[in-house]
């Protein structure tokens, strides 16, 4: 990959002004020493020969008549012309840092190109701390298989752990094997997993919370009954609350050393069990993150509480119900009544509100781990992907596809990059794949650049996927861990396990490997066979010709030469 300047380059009367320094200077001391200037342009240090300088000199006598400063000027472009044309640089020859720089402004795709041009290059690419980027904004750390330590190299295992999970995104296309799980006594609101601890919590009108292991799809722990229908569950490694219709949020805090982290089972403990208390109404959305609890309820507000002190520090008011919400950095998305809000939680502002998102209310939101991309779901079957952008302190939310897979309301969504799973009234599940609907956000842009190719609906494909054949009135859904787990009105939990499709993918695989390696070596074999028969047959032609023709060259033609002689 080498660039080299045309014939009709034009350079710049700064690059003029410095290569001709830099050839006084050389012709001063006879020496070919490197300049600043030249090598702040990237000019080859190449030696003048005797045929350039006479060249020059012979231009500069036949222009007598011209003046003094279009003389200069007219060496100068006649030089820089001439190191130009014979300066020769690649790529590679660029500093570090700018190289580094450039691949900042590379998508995963592109950097996977640039590292098969060279060995340079592919370790330079395949070490980039781009890599870290790329899997933060689609997975987020929290699904890691292993912990970042020391001893490890920090750039090359994010691009492991990226094309590993590249590679399983595509398993949820392949075949797949249900495990149903039976222990609730009625019908299962919400469904929650906790993919780094391998646990799921379910939760609905039989009054209890329930802890399965993921893997095995085993009850590890039940909840007493807590009195009310558990409407929402969250969590994450240190804590899980779970909201119920009488307005209390259930909070259970790890237990160290405990093998599941919760005790759920075990009597009131104030040490690791407690209630908070604000609402005015039925819990109907739960969400954490690393300082805050969130809670959306029918009195129509969303609060804010402080994980540490436990106390309320914001109350989103709203004109209606509120349904859902997913919190994202310091945002947070309400559904309430038929439309959708976004607040900011340090302020406690509106930043912004989509009207009448569906055709009634819109049950159900999802978002992407940075918070660019919006999904919602509704009374009328539909789905809508809205792109979020801030320009000038206003966000805008901007749509972008719509999808009606459902002919029932969507009560529950849930988005693992690059899929987005609903779970619908008519019993069936719908799987998207929103990877073409997407460009790679430049590193250096601002939060206006837009991450979405310009899509025209009609173009827009359908699911790539449905399962159904369930009951009524799957009421929520979650994804994770190569795994989709729902639960509905039939009090059943099932988890549709792709892992399977992953190993098949796998030895797939490995099996084309071999059989490419294979046919590489019969094809090696067949091609030293050819040879060897050609020549063979050159031999066994040119042995015929002097038989047919009687050559008099060889060596018989010779000795009956040699014999009349003799004679």
């Amino acid at each position: 990959m080498e660039f080299e300047c045309q014939v009709t380059t034009e350079v710049s009367k700064n690059l003029c002004d410095s290569v001709d320094n830099s050839y006084r200077r050389k012709i001063e001391s006879n020496q070919f020493n490197s300049s600043p200037e030249a090598e702040n342009f990237g000019i080859s240090e190449q030696p003048l020969d005797s045929n350039t300088e006479k060249e020059k000199t012979s231009i500069q006598k036949s222009t007598p008549t011209k003046k003094p400063n279009s003389d200069i000027c007219g060496s100068k472009q006649f030089f820089s012309r001439d190191v130009v044309l014979h300066s020769r640089r690649t790529i590679t020859d660029l500093p570090p840092a700018l190289l580094s720089e450039i691949l900042n402004f590379l998508d995963p795709k592109e950097l996977g190109i640039v590292s098969c041009v060279s060995a340079y290059l592919c370790k330079l690419a395949s070490e980039h701390h781009v890599w870290k980027d790329f899997y933060c904004e689609r997975w987020g750390t929290s699904t890691l298989p292993t912990p970042l330590g020391a001893g490890v190299s920090d750039e090359t295992s994010w691009k492991e752990f990226f094309v590993e999970r590249e590679f399983r995104s595509k398993t949820f296309m392949g075949r797949y094997s249900i495990d149903v799980m039976y222990g609730h006594t009625e019908a299962v609101r919400t469904v929650f997993l906790l993919v780094s601890a391998k646990l799921i919590f379910t939760a609905g009108y039989d009054q209890t919370v329930k802890m399965w292991k993921m893997e095995e799809g085993l009850l590890i722990a039940s909840s007493r009954s807590l009195g009310c229908t558990m409407r929402a569950v969250a969590g994450d490694t240190k804590l899980l609350v779970a909201g119920g219709t009488d307005g209390f949020i259930q909070c259970w805090r790890a237990v160290e050393g405990f093998p599941h982290l919760f005790d759920i089972k075990g009597s009131q403990n104030q040490n690791t069990e407690f209630r908070l208390w604000d609402h005015e109404g039925p819990i109907n959305s739960l969400a954490l993150d690393l300082t805050r609890i969130y809670s959306g309820s029918w009195d129509m507000t969303v609060r804010v509480w402080d994980r540490f002190s436990l106390k309320c520090v914001k109350v989103l008011r709203h004109s209606d119900w509120v349904w859902e919400l997913v919190p994202r950095d310091l945002t947070v998305a309400s559904a309430s009544g038929s439309d959708v809000y976004i607040w900011d939680t340090s302020s406690g502002g509106l930043m912004t509100i989509i009207h009448k998102a569906h055709v009634g209310n819109t049950y159900s939101l999802a978002r992407n781990l940075t918070g660019d991309f919006l999904f919602t779901g509704g009374d009328d079957g539909a789905i809508h992907m809205y792109e979020i952008t801030s320009h000038d302190l206003e966000t805008n939310p901007v749509p972008v596809a719509t999808w009606v897979p459902h002919s029932g309301r969507v009560y529950s969504l849930a988005f693992e990059f690059p899929w987005l799973v609903s779970a619908s009234a008519d019993g069936k599940l719908s799987l998207i794949d929103v990877r073409k609907l997407l460009r790679t956000k430049k590193r250096a842009s601002d939060k206006s650049f837009s991450c979405v190719k310009h899509v025209v609906p009609s173009t827009v494909e359908p699911p790539q996927r449905m399962l159904h054949g369930f009951g009524k009135n799957l009421m929520s859904v979650d994804i994770g861990a190569d795994r989709i787990v729902c639960g509905g009105e039939e009090g059943i939990v099932r988890i549709w396990n792709f892992t399977e499709a992953l190993e098949i993918e796998r030895r797939v695989r490995a099996s084309r490997a071999i059989r490419l390696e294979n046919r590489m070596r019969r094809r090696k074999l067949h091609l030293e066979n050819i040879s060897k028969t050609s020549r063979n047959d050159q031999c066994l032609v040119a042995a015929k010709k002097n038989q047919v023709t009687g050559d008099r060259s060889g060596w018989h033609s010779k000795r009956a030469l040699s014999g009349k002689l003799k004679s």
